[in-house]
């Protein structure tokens, strides 16, 4: 066994570990999400703690991790008699990231469960962390439907399994840690509240503590086992002292002041839910233990604040989590030392001006401005709206762009929710919210023989299956015979996720201001709903003389804004260069996930400059797509009173359909944004399809 990298010897990365030790002394706090880049020690600050949880007693035997002391009434190998027991380490379980369900809570066995009656199950990686440490690196790699099971589980403490009218029951009370790289994807904001705690980590940039972190892991590298030695005694230490903490833990109290405050925090900076409050009491009271006191003092509510909250405010993908320290000192302070409702004292604001939205968290806070990015010219800073500066100047006529040089980034418009684009077909990538798919999760179709495991029984085609040789089996009594041969595996149709590849003009004759802006609220809208939809993005685009791969195909939707919001415009317009990149980038992601079907989203107005017959070029590599099936949309950018419908010609060669920024745009009354309700979008997609079955 590889001997885990001592939990002491982690150099810096203060929040992390504290985080960690909080949920040994309290798992009732909930888990930890640990986000940060890559190479941050967070896979290795977590495996180091299970050396330091305290050992368990188990009942002899028992696949569950029953405590002999109050063993469970319904586990699957009780009753248990009062008797034998033993002493064990706390377990550390890994679940990968491509685990299937049955390994994940357990397996039935269909064929005795028919035909016998029996119960036969075995335990998943849910019942062997039970009392001990479930683990998941990358988990926003995580499927959907095994995401839910795992956070139903550790709410309820109980896993349930379900199969054709039989059940089984165990406990699973675990300490839920999660670690991820959110460039590659975001949890659902639902699922993040599900985790006691977050912390964001990253590298050090003190030349002096990376240097620590070298010296200490070439040190490790060499010798572990002399290396975990020379930090035994600080492992001891922290290991009395979760103990100590734990025994604490009843005694400590959680006065009116406290809590008067942690419910004041939650409501200023807007958390959903009661879920917050409750953590952030169970976190101050750890806190306190930890620290060896039995009351709760002001300084361990802040320090549950910035543990409980900051994942909690995220409304959307392209928000940055974190919070405005200073309103959350103003806060306290109002609150401190005071059972009694304070009187309101118009002097001290605790956060003057501050737009309701949330825009406060703007400023010296954690959270930056998400409209930072790529900024706007300091003359577009001043607040003058774009009618008084640009509406019907020359900027805005096509001809404005077309040979212009590079113009600074402008800020999307607001995003709205957009109707479905869905791939036509049906497909078997990986579990999304898009397109038809066969799936292991949805509604039953069919019925086919198991390939491998069998995991969804079809009970109906199972017993048609072995009906005709009851006589020849020799049944007797009311039991039916069921072999191997005679097991029917239910084939189901859901939804998929897909990769949707955007290609984006920008290009000379896009770069009036209104206009881009529009675009590129046009493009974020559509990311949005991509993430929702669990899709993969990528991002193309193109402009001067060449085209460009911005953002290879990835699960991050939010790097995607990033690199859209700071995206230039200008030069002229090679079309058929970002048609042929997207080309390529399609050819190299079909052989990396072959299962993963394609939506192509054409940004463009339609033109095409530069090099001889440029227009030519762009339909023969349009035709390309056509060629191969792959399904495309093209918004058309075109605005003005004289449309030449050039986006509508690109499409009809892509063999996809276009559809204009009015027709994919939802109407804003008074800052709301609506669904869009025209009928537009939804014939859209099955002209996709027609157009496809045609080519």
């Amino acid at each position: 066994m590889t001997t885990p990298f001592p939990f002491t010897a982690v150099v810096g990365q203060d929040d992390l570990r504290l985080a960690l030790l909080l949920n040994a002394v309290s798992p009732a706090v909930g888990g930890v999400l640990v986000r940060g880049e890559k190479g941050t020690a967070k896979s290795t600050a977590v495996r180091a703690l299970s050396a330091l949880m305290p050992a368990l007693d188990v009942v002899s035997g028992c696949r569950f991790s029953c405590d002999p002391a109050a063993p469970d009434p319904g586990c699957p190998d009780g009753p248990h008699e009062p008797g034998a027991s033993e002493t064990r380490p706390a377990r550390m379980v890994e679940l990968p990231v491509g685990a299937s369900e049955d390994r994940l809570v357990g397996a039935l066995d269909i064929e005795r469960a028919l035909a016998e009656g029996v119960k036969a199950f075995e335990p998943g990686l849910l019942a062997d962390a039970h009392r001990g440490i479930l683990y998941v690196d990358e988990v926003n790699l995580l499927h959907d439907h095994l995401v839910d099971l795992l956070l139903d589980a550790a709410a309820m403490g109980a896993s349930y399994v379900e199969r054709e009218g039989v059940s089984v029951r165990h406990a699973a009370r675990f300490l839920l840690v999660g670690t991820m790289n959110p460039e590659e994807g975001e949890l659902r904001p639902q699922l993040l509240d599900r985790f006691g705690l977050t912390v964001e980590v990253a590298a050090s940039r003190e030349p002096d503590q990376r240097v620590e972190v070298v010296r200490r892991r070439l040190a490790y590298d060499d010798d572990p086992a002399g290396f975990t030695a020379r930090w035994a005694d600080e492992e001891a230490a922290v290991r009395e002292r979760i103990t100590a903490a734990r025994e604490l833990l009843p005694s400590v109290r959680l006065g009116d002041g406290a809590l008067r405050q942690i419910a004041a925090t939650c409501a200023a900076f807007e958390v959903d839910g009661m879920r917050a409050d409750i953590v952030m009491a169970r976190t101050a009271t750890a806190l306190a233990a930890w620290a060896g006191r039995t009351d709760v003092l002001a300084e361990d509510v802040r320090q549950a604040a910035l543990l409980a909250l900051p994942h909690r405010r995220r409304r959307n993908p392209f928000d940055a989590p974190g919070l405005d320290e200073d309103r959350l000192d103003q806060t306290l302070e109002e609150f401190a030392g005071d059972d009694e409702d304070p009187e309101p004292d118009p002097d001290t604001d605790p956060d003057p001006g501050t737009d309701p939205d949330g825009g406060g968290d703007g400023g010296g806070g954690p959270a930056p401005d998400p409209g930072v990015p790529g900024g706007v010219p300091d003359g577009d800073a001043a607040g003058v709206p774009p009618e008084a500066g640009e509406g019907g100047t020359p900027e805005d006529s096509p001809a404005a762009g077309a040979g212009s040089g590079e113009r600074s980034a402008v800020r999307a418009a607001e995003p709205f929710r957009t109707k479905v684009l869905s791939v036509p077909g049906i497909g078997e990538g990986a579990a999304g919210r898009r397109s038809r798919a066969r799936t292991e999760h949805g509604r039953t179709t069919g019925a086919r023989r198991p390939r491998g495991a069998l995991t969804k029984l079809h009970l109906a085609a199972t017993v048609l299956a072995a009906a005709p040789h009851q006589r020849a089996r020799g049944r007797s009594g009311r039991g039916l015979v069921v072999r191997r041969d005679d097991l029917r595996q239910a084939t189901r149709e859901g939804r998929e996720g897909n990769l949707v590849l955007f290609v984006v003009d920008a290009s000379g004759s896009m770069a009036a201001r209104q206009r881009m802006s529009a675009v590129k609220g046009a493009v974020l809208s559509l990311l949005l709903d991509a993430y929702q939809r669990r899709d993969k993005v990528g991002l193309v685009t193109f402009r001067g003389s060449a085209a460009e791969v911005a953002l290879p195909p990835t699960s991050s939707v939010d790097a995607a804004a990033v690199r859209l919001e700071s995206l230039p415009t200008g030069g002229r317009t090679p079309l058929a260069a970002g048609l042929l990149r997207a080309h390529d980038v399609l050819r190299v992601e079909r052989l990396r996930d072959p299962a993963r079907r394609a939506l192509v989203v054409v940004v463009t107005d339609g033109r095409a400059t530069g090099g001889p017959d440029p227009v030519a070029l762009s339909g023969r590599a349009a035709r390309l797509f056509a060629a191969e099936g792959v399904a495309s949309v093209v918004v058309d950018c075109e605005s003005g009173p004289v449309r030449l419908g050039l986006a509508g010609r690109l499409a009809g060669e892509l063999g996809g359909t276009a559809v204009t920024l009015d027709e994919l745009r939802a109407e804003s009354i008074a800052g709301l944004v609506r669904d869009v309700q025209g009928a537009s979008v939804a014939p859209s997609v099955s002209t996709v399809s027609t157009s496809r079955r045609a080519a």
